[in-house]
């Protein structure tokens, strides 16, 4: 037996397969993490094997396909437009992250959205979040919960993870031998989709229909969708087919 010992994780790593075990290929990001407590140990982690939900009846449109109605951009300076039937965002250098939220509260969805990089960088769809002025800077600081888009720029394929924006930094990541075909699920210069379902605390994530995230969160359960451009140099996102359908909480 091979055993890894990582303070914070509580992780005992053996060389027999499985799917709650840390893939050969994530190794290297155990010791970049460590110090993360809010990680899910992997032997805890809650894998997502349902099919994505239908996307089809019951949603409401969140982008008009006109104007930027109905949103509000949080957090810094990083452009947003409206550009036929997508949301065109742009990394402005020197500019915290910024995020493009809907002045609507929602708890208990299905969200899902497609995704495009014209311009790799990365970002992300917050959820149930939230924000509150800082008196000592212009813009607000947003927080919550994040399903994580991050482009190709980096190769540890995460996109459907969840991330606490501005709270406890990474919660749930994409790392098991599990998540092999959601870290294979991303197609580059192609649109792809992510879909999150939260009902209570319990929250599931797929990309491009592949199941993703799994995690269960009590501490975050209303708040706005938020769409991110990450501060950086560079990034050129464009985001279409926003829609929504609220449950009713089970």
């Amino acid at each position: 037996m091979k055993t890894i010992l990582l303070t914070g994780l509580s992780l005992l790593c053996t060389l027999g397969a499985s799917a709650n075990q840390i893939s050969a290929e994530q190794q290297k990001y155990v010791d970049q993490y460590k110090k993360q407590k809010h990680i899910v140990a992997p032997e805890d982690a809650l894998l997502n094997t349902e099919p994505e939900p239908n996307l089809t009846e019951g949603f409401t449109n969140l982008y008009n396909g006109k104007n930027l109605d109905g949103w509000t951009p949080r957090g810094g300076f990083c452009t947003f437009e409206a550009d036929g039937d997508s949301i065109l965002g742009t990394c402005v250098k020197g500019s915290p992250s910024t995020y493009l939220c809907t002045d609507k509260d929602y708890s208990n969805f299905i969200f899902t959205a497609e995704l495009k990089w014209e311009v790799d960088g990365n970002s992300g769809i917050l959820y149930r979040s939230r924000y509150k002025t800082n008196p000592d800077k212009e813009h607000e600081i947003v927080y919550g919960p994040q399903c994580e888009m991050e482009g190709f720029a980096r190769d540890r394929q995460w996109s459907g993870g969840i991330y606490g924006q501005g709270t406890v930094a990474w919660q749930y990541p994409l790392w098991l031998e599990a998540h092999e075909e959601a870290r294979a699920a991303l197609k580059k210069d192609d649109w792809n989709r992510i879909t999150i379902q939260a009902n209570g605390p319990v929250i599931k994530t797929w990309i491009n229909g592949v199941p993703a995230a799994h995690f269960i969160d009590d501490k975050f359960l209303d708040g706005f969708f938020g769409l991110q451009v990450h501060s950086g140099h560079q990034g050129t996102i464009r985001f279409r087919n926003l829609k929504v359908k609220e449950l009713e909480p089970h």
